[in-house]
């Protein structure tokens, strides 16, 4: 017996009191911090390991070591310790986040929905790495435009470690969220909220917000801004074409349907 799309629009769980979602986002939040906090204590360790690492791109363009990273303050340096035990255990903690926020969320779901969450799930997932990979890759390159600026200047560079980090890890989570957007727009269009039509008929406009998005998720210099905007728009014109072949094959196998009807 199949279901009627009266009850495939309704979420599969009873309602539940508002108290006892409240309770439920109490504990939702205590998991994450949770999460956080076992991703903070591994990382913590590691700190002159990941430093060692956000800079091997500063050594690709300076070899010699010419350029200084140096602290200002002698506590600077402590806060910075902690600030990249946080980010690196934010991020090896967010896909746990991720699927405790999802737990709470799915409840009031759709069978529908939750199966589209399923299937982006691992795709969001690689997207993301693939950005915080590419925002690593672009970083030599962000560097080297940088140095020309200030050898036009006529300034020697000599940077501090806070910002020099904060520079990086800018550029990777942000290349990494820029790149949720193709999940988005997929999971919108298999909803039935956008065509692609109707993508196509905004591509102007589209390509513009990359730009724009480049400039505020990324540093400003032009390299990483032009880094971020060229994959959005490729992964934008991607989005299309899946929902262009999804509207086939949907309407390919109408027409099956109508054939053996006709028989």
């Amino acid at each position: 017996m199949t279901e009627s799309p009266e009850s495939e629009a309704l979420p599969d769980d009873e309602p539940k009191p508002f108290l006892e979602h409240l309770e439920e986002l109490r504990w939702m939040l205590v998991r994450c911090l949770f999460a956080l906090g076992i991703g903070l204590a591994l990382c913590i360790g590691f700190v002159p390991q990941i430093v060692g690492f956000l800079k091997r791109p500063l050594d690709v363009v300076d070899p010699e070591g010419l350029i200084r990273i140096v602290s200002l303050s002698p506590t600077g340096v402590v806060g910075m310790w902690m600030r990249i035990g946080t980010w690196s255990g934010l991020l090896l903690a967010f896909p746990v986040i991720i699927y405790f926020v999802t737990r709470f969320v799915f409840p009031g779901l759709t069978p529908r929905e939750k199966q589209l969450i399923r299937r982006a799930s691992g795709f969001s997932a690689g997207l993301f790495i693939l950005g915080v990979v590419l925002g690593y890759i672009i970083v030599p390159y962000a560097l080297r435009m940088l140095l020309t600026i200030h050898g036009w200047m006529d300034l020697a560079p000599e940077w501090t470690i806070q910002y020099y980090v904060l520079f990086v890890i800018q550029l990777m989570i942000g290349f990494g969220l820029a790149f949720q957007m193709p999940v988005i727009i997929v999971i919108l269009g298999k909803m039935g909220l956008v065509s692609h039509q109707q993508l196509r008929s905004k591509r102007k406009h589209v390509l513009v917000g990359c730009f724009i998005i480049g400039m505020f998720l990324t540093p400003a210099e032009v390299v990483s801004q032009f880094a971020m905007a060229v994959p959005l728009y490729l992964l934008y014109e991607l989005c299309i074409w899946i929902l262009w072949m999804d509207d086939r094959k949907s309407s390919e196998g109408e027409t099956e349907n109508e054939e053996a009807d006709s028989r």
